[in-house]
């Protein structure tokens, strides 16, 4: 029987997450399968895989092909390191300790690398925020502005007409007086 690792599609319209399993060449794709090694779901940043990683290394070594998606995905999780390193030492090129040390460095290295993308990430978030908040700032200002302007306009037409109604209050006082001097 002929088997592949690929990856089984899961959930709703815009937001897939996988399954990775080992399957038939002839099973359709959301089919009948012969295991589940684990999961992927591409909607996280970064992508979250969750893997049996013995599972995987054993059906590698057994023989079966990956499509191109889950070889990357393998990949990234280290099994084609690991089956790389167990070649060497089925060949005698060094012992399994040192294999393993080998692989635990990469691991290693790999983790840093993933902390450094999230701090990251994080940071741009923050950075973005700020900005964000900056840009309302800016805005209520001059929305601020504004407010103020208009009601230093409206004060001010208020004051004049106030003015204007006082001069023409004292004009018809003036007139009033004069009037009946006049009579």
């Amino acid at each position: 029987m002929a088997t592949k690792i690929r990856l089984q599609r899961h959930g709703r319209k815009g937001y897939a997450f996988y399954s990775i399993v080992i399957a038939d060449v002839r099973a359709p794709r959301d089919g009948k399968f012969t295991e589940k090694i684990g999961t992927y779901n591409p909607n996280t940043n970064p992508a979250t895989v969750d893997l049996n990683f013995e599972r995987a290394l054993y059906w590698v070594e057994t023989g079966a092909q990956p499509t191109d998606t889950a070889r990357n995905i393998l990949s990234h999780e280290g099994v084609y390191l690991m089956k790389h390193l167990r070649g060497g030492v089925k060949k005698g090129a060094f012992d399994e300790a040192t294999a393993q040390v080998k692989f635990n460095a990469w691991k290693a290295d790999r983790q840093k690398g993933l902390k450094a993308i999230e701090a990251q990430v994080a940071a741009d978030k923050k950075a973005a925020a700020a900005a964000a908040l900056e840009a309302e700032k800016k805005t209520n200002e001059e929305i601020a502005k504004k407010v103020a302007d208009k009601k230093a306009a409206e004060a001010a037409a208020k004051a004049e007409a106030e003015a204007a109604a006082k001069a023409e209050a004292a004009a018809s006082e003036t007139a009033a007086t004069e009037a009946p001097a006049e009579a």
